[in-house]
């Protein structure tokens, strides 16, 4: 089918034609099912008048929703706005308001605000908006004054409200809402950052405290900064919550490391306490064994061993503990000398076993050059109590037997040793019994017949005693033996402990086996014990293997120290700082310390090695202290003289920095010396800076009562005004006062006094100056009949009459008598000259001293005059007249005033006026007036500004 059949033929409102289709519309009936349709279709029209027309029919309101829901098109809002704004088509309120609950077409819904015929419809809308640029024309325009309040409180952005603050003026309470709000919003935002600013300030002070090192006010500081962190109202971001945590972590890992250095000081300095407590102890003991010896009637081997087995305790302790904390130089002293002594005691205990069987054979001998040449070769020293052999030797020598006296004494002895016996017995000490037993027996071996009949029975009762006791020992030893033997095994084959463990635990049942003795000792149980230890060694032979490889390398470590060490002290430096060597030294301590163990055999002779070159470093730190004391002692002196020198406060002080310089440089002196020499030392620094600061408030005194004393006299110069040219000797003194307070000190204050100064001068010269022009212009006019009077000569020479000759007057002093005198003469020559060029000569002069005259004076010249003012002002150029002074640089002259001023130049001009003739009654007349116009103008101006 063609187009125009299809035309003819179709729907009208489907028809191409627009206007068609619009005038289809008006015979759709919109209650008819289909007709509504095709209205509907016709709603969504490409033509707007189509759109408008179908609408209009249309009355809906669901279904134009849901047609807008396909297409929104203006015509479409149109239409539901008017249907919900006002209620057409009878829509009750209640209903418009569910129906806009389900519109989201923002200009829809500012519409049905802006239009609504209900406020509570219009705050539905409006609750429906979400645009803020929509609320904020909503907060402007809107007619209901709730409804612009709605919209201004939910408008958010700071652009927002400021928007609002500025262009609300329909409604002054959402314009100062607005500011309200946006001043708080900025009051927020500037305590959010001034908070955050403090809050960074506190995490930079924490994270510089957190790498700083510690300090005595180190903890205070960081608990502060921690309190002013949890006193901060708003919170952290994570990214300085995280920097806080690393930050207190840091000081607190300061603060630990510094207590466990301090706790580890305090250990080190009370386990060297203790060392020297116990060294102090075992050194007693020793020394009061030696003495006990020494005071004893009579020594045996006993007593010899048991001193013997004292300093082989001694000397290990010793050494176990000098490998911890070397020892002080006191206490090692008391030790060389406590083993020197007793190596004395065993040397001649060592001869006199070797001479014993001599001396035994010769005293059996009675061979008295044998016992002399023995007891020589014993060489017994006379502090230490003989034997009973060395006894008996020297009584033969002397001829005197066994004495009554030397029997009761021995019996005595005898007694005594008894009773000791006895209270060992009766205590169940084995071992002292066993002792006291054997010296006992020793004893009787070798008294006198008597004697050993007297106490045998006695003995031999304490005897049987002692076996009693031996044999109950090993009955209860026996269990001890067996339950040792048992744990021993039990230890071998537990797999669980560490190397370490194991060998700790192995010595201490080896050592409690020890301590049993031989008390039921047998050779199963010593086998079983035996065999389980060497399975324990054999376990533990990697480890002690390891262990004696780890001793070697301390004691190469050791060895290698000691090396560095001795090199030092071989060739030591003189300028050596003792600070340097100390810390040296304490270094060297912590070397040895961390160096062990070491063998054994190696630790006696490696440790005295080591306390030498200690003693060795000491002395040297102690030699270069000296040397410093002495420096510092110099530098004493050297600050004493610089204190009663004649140098001015200043360079002593400069002088006496330099002193601390050195002082600084040289080191510290011995401790209780360098407080002594510091302290005399800063006083007289400050002794010495104390003149300089006096000399400093001394001459800033000086300079404060110079420059008060310039001050009053600016003011007097401010208040003084000249009233006359003589004056100027005043200002003259002025100025002479002012140069007896120069110099003055540099300042703020200086400069403008100064200033003041120079400006003040300045006027009061220009006073001077127009006070000189007026009196300048009151002599001259005290001269108009003298004037006169040269008038009417020169013009009766002019006439060719005899000139009468001019008096000068009284009030003719200086330069204008000899311009009087000239402008005679030139009278008097008058007949010589050609008239004609000389009137030319006086009228041309007159005209420039006119023109001069009205130059000075400011006054008006005429324009044909123009060229002669400009010749006149080169001339005053080229001489140098007219020019600008500088007031502050230069002095005033004698008379006051500058030689090129204005004054000066003004008499120049009155004088050459003077002196210039003859001049015609007729040219004077046409110059007088000019003249005197410029004369007054000028004494005006000086009137005006005087």
């Amino acid at each position: 089918m063609s187009g125009w059949i299809r035309r003819l033929l179709g729907p009208r409102w489907q028809h191409p034609d627009a206007q068609v289709r619009q005038q289809a519309t008006q015979r759709l009936d919109a209650n008819k099912p289909k007709d509504r349709q095709h209205l509907e279709q016709l709603a969504l029209d490409k033509d707007a008048s189509v759109r408008h027309a179908a609408l209009a029919l249309l009355k809906d309101p669901y279904r134009l929703l849901a047609l807008m829901h396909e297409k929104a098109t203006p015509e479409l809002r149109q239409r539901l706005a008017a249907l919900l704004c006002r209620g057409d088509e009878g829509l009750e309120l209640s209903e418009r308001r569910g129906l806009i609950d389900t519109l989201d077409d923002p200009l829809l819904l500012a519409t049905i605000a802006f239009e609504g015929d209900n406020q509570q419809l219009r705050l539905d809308a409006l609750a429906r908006l979400d645009d803020e640029a929509m609320l904020i024309r909503q907060a402007c325009d809107n007619g209901i004054a709730a409804v612009r309040h709605a919209a201004a409180e939910r408008v958010e952005s700071d652009e927002g409200l400021a928007h609002l603050a500025r262009y609300a003026r329909r409604d002054r309470q959402v314009s100062r809402r607005a500011r309200e709000r946006l001043d708080q919003r900025r009051e927020d935002a500037a305590q959010v950052e001034a908070a955050q600013h403090n809050r960074e300030r506190l995490l930079e002070s924490l994270e510089q405290l957190g790498r700083q090192a510690w300090e005595p006010l180190y903890a205070g500081r960081y608990r502060h900064l921690v309190r002013q962190w949890k006193a901060l109202e708003d919170w952290p971001d994570n990214d300085q919550l995280q920097r806080y945590q690393n930050a207190c972590l840091a000081c607190r890992k300061t603060l630990t490391d510094h207590e466990a250095q301090a706790h580890s000081q305090q250990t080190a300095r009370q386990q060297r306490e203790e060392a020297d407590r116990t060294r102090r102890t075992l050194l007693n003991a020793l020394q009061e064994s030696l003495e006990n010896l020494r005071k004893s009637d009579r020594i045996s081997a006993q007593d010899l061993h048991s001193l013997a087995a004292q300093k082989r305790l001694l000397a290990d302790r010793w050494q176990d503990l000098s490998d911890r904390h070397p020892p002080e130089a006191e206490l090692q002293r008391h030790y060389n000398a406590i083993l020197e002594e007793h190596e004395r005691i065993a040397q001649a205990w060592e001869r006199q076993e070797r001479q014993a069987p001599l001396l035994e054979q010769a005293l059996g001998n009675d061979d008295m050059t044998a016992i002399h040449q023995t007891l020589e070769a014993c060489a017994w020293p006379d502090t230490l109590p003989p034997t009973h052999l060395l006894e008996r030797a020297r009584r033969r020598v002397t001829g005197a037997g066994i004495t009554p006296a030397d029997t009761q004494a021995l019996a005595t002895h005898i007694d005594e040793e008894l009773a000791t016996l006895e209270q060992h017995l009766a205590r169940g000490r084995f071992k002292l019994a066993n002792r006291a037993h054997q010296y006992l027996r020793s004893q009787l071996d070798s008294a006198p017949q008597e004697i050993q009949q007297r106490y045998t029975p006695s003995f031999k009762r304490l005897g049987a005693q002692l076996a009693e006791l031996r044999d109950w020992r090993g009955f209860v030893a026996a269990p001890k033996r067996d339950q040792l033997c048992k744990a021993l095994e039990a230890l071998s084959e537990d797999q669980s402990l560490s190397d370490a463990m194991l060998d700790h635990r192995h010595r201490q049942l080896v050592k409690e086996w020890k301590e049993l003795d031989d008390a039921a000792a047998n050779r199963e149980k010593s086998q079983r014990f035996r065999a389980a230890s060497d399975r324990i060694h054999e376990r533990l032979k990697g480890w002690r293997e390891s262990l004696d490889q780890q001793r070697e390398l301390n004691q190469q470590a050791r060895e290698a120290l000691c090396e560095q060490l001795e090199a030092l002290l071989a060739s030591p430096d003189d300028s050596a700082d003792p600070d340097a060597l100390r810390e040296i030294r304490n270094r060297a301590r912590e070397q040895w310390r961390y160096h062990s163990p070491i063998p054994r055999q190696q630790a006696a002779a490696q440790g005295r090695r080591f306390r030498q070159i200690m003693y060795g470093l000491q002395a040297l730190i102690d030699q270069r202290a000296r040397q410093i004391a002495e420096a510092k002692r110099e530098l004493l002196a050297q600050a004493q003289a610089l204190e009663t020198s004649s140098l001015d406060a200043g360079q002593r002080a400069e002088q006496a920095k330099t002193l601390q310089r050195r002082w600084r440089e040289l080191g510290r002196a011995p401790k209780g010396e360098e407080q002594t020499l510091w302290h005399e030392f800063r006083r007289l620094c400050d002794r010495i800076f104390a003149g300089r600061d006096a000399q400093r408030e001394n001459h800033a005194q000086l300079a404060k009562e110079r420059l008060d004393a310039m001050q009053a006299l600016i003011d007097r110069l401010d208040i003084w005004q000249p009233s006359a040219y003589q004056d100027h000797r005043i200002l003259a003194e002025f100025q002479a006062e002012a140069e007896t307070l120069e110099p003055l000190p540099a300042g703020r204050r200086t400069t403008g006094m100064r200033k003041r100064w120079t400006g003040i001068l300045r006027a009061r010269r220009d006073q001077l100056q127009q006070l000189a022009v007026g009196e300048e212009v009151s002599r001259w006019q005290a001269l108009q009949e003298l004037l006169q009077a040269h008038l009417e000569a020169d013009q009766a020479a002019l006439n060719g009459e005899l000139p009468p000759e001019v008096s000068p007057i009284s009030a003719l002093q200086g330069d204008m008598r000899w311009a009087h005198e000239q402008r005679n003469d030139a009278r008097r020559g008058l007949g010589d000259k050609d008239r004609a060029q000389l009137d030319a000569e006086v009228e041309d002069r007159l005209q420039r001293l006119r023109i001069h005259l009205a130059v000075l004076a400011g006054y008006r010249i005429p324009p044909e005059d123009e060229p002669l003012r400009l010749a006149v002002q080169v001339e005053r150029i080229n001489k140098g007249l007219g020019r600008e002074h500088d007031f502050s640089q230069e002095s005033l002259p004698s008379d006051g005033l500058p030689q090129d001023g204005l004054p000066q130049e003004l008499h120049r001009v009155l004088r050459e006026l003077l002196a210039t003739g003859p001049i015609s009654t007729g040219l004077w007349e046409r110059e007088a007036v000019e003249l005197n116009a410029a004369l007054h103008h000028l004494l005006a101006q000086s009137s005006h500004r005087s």
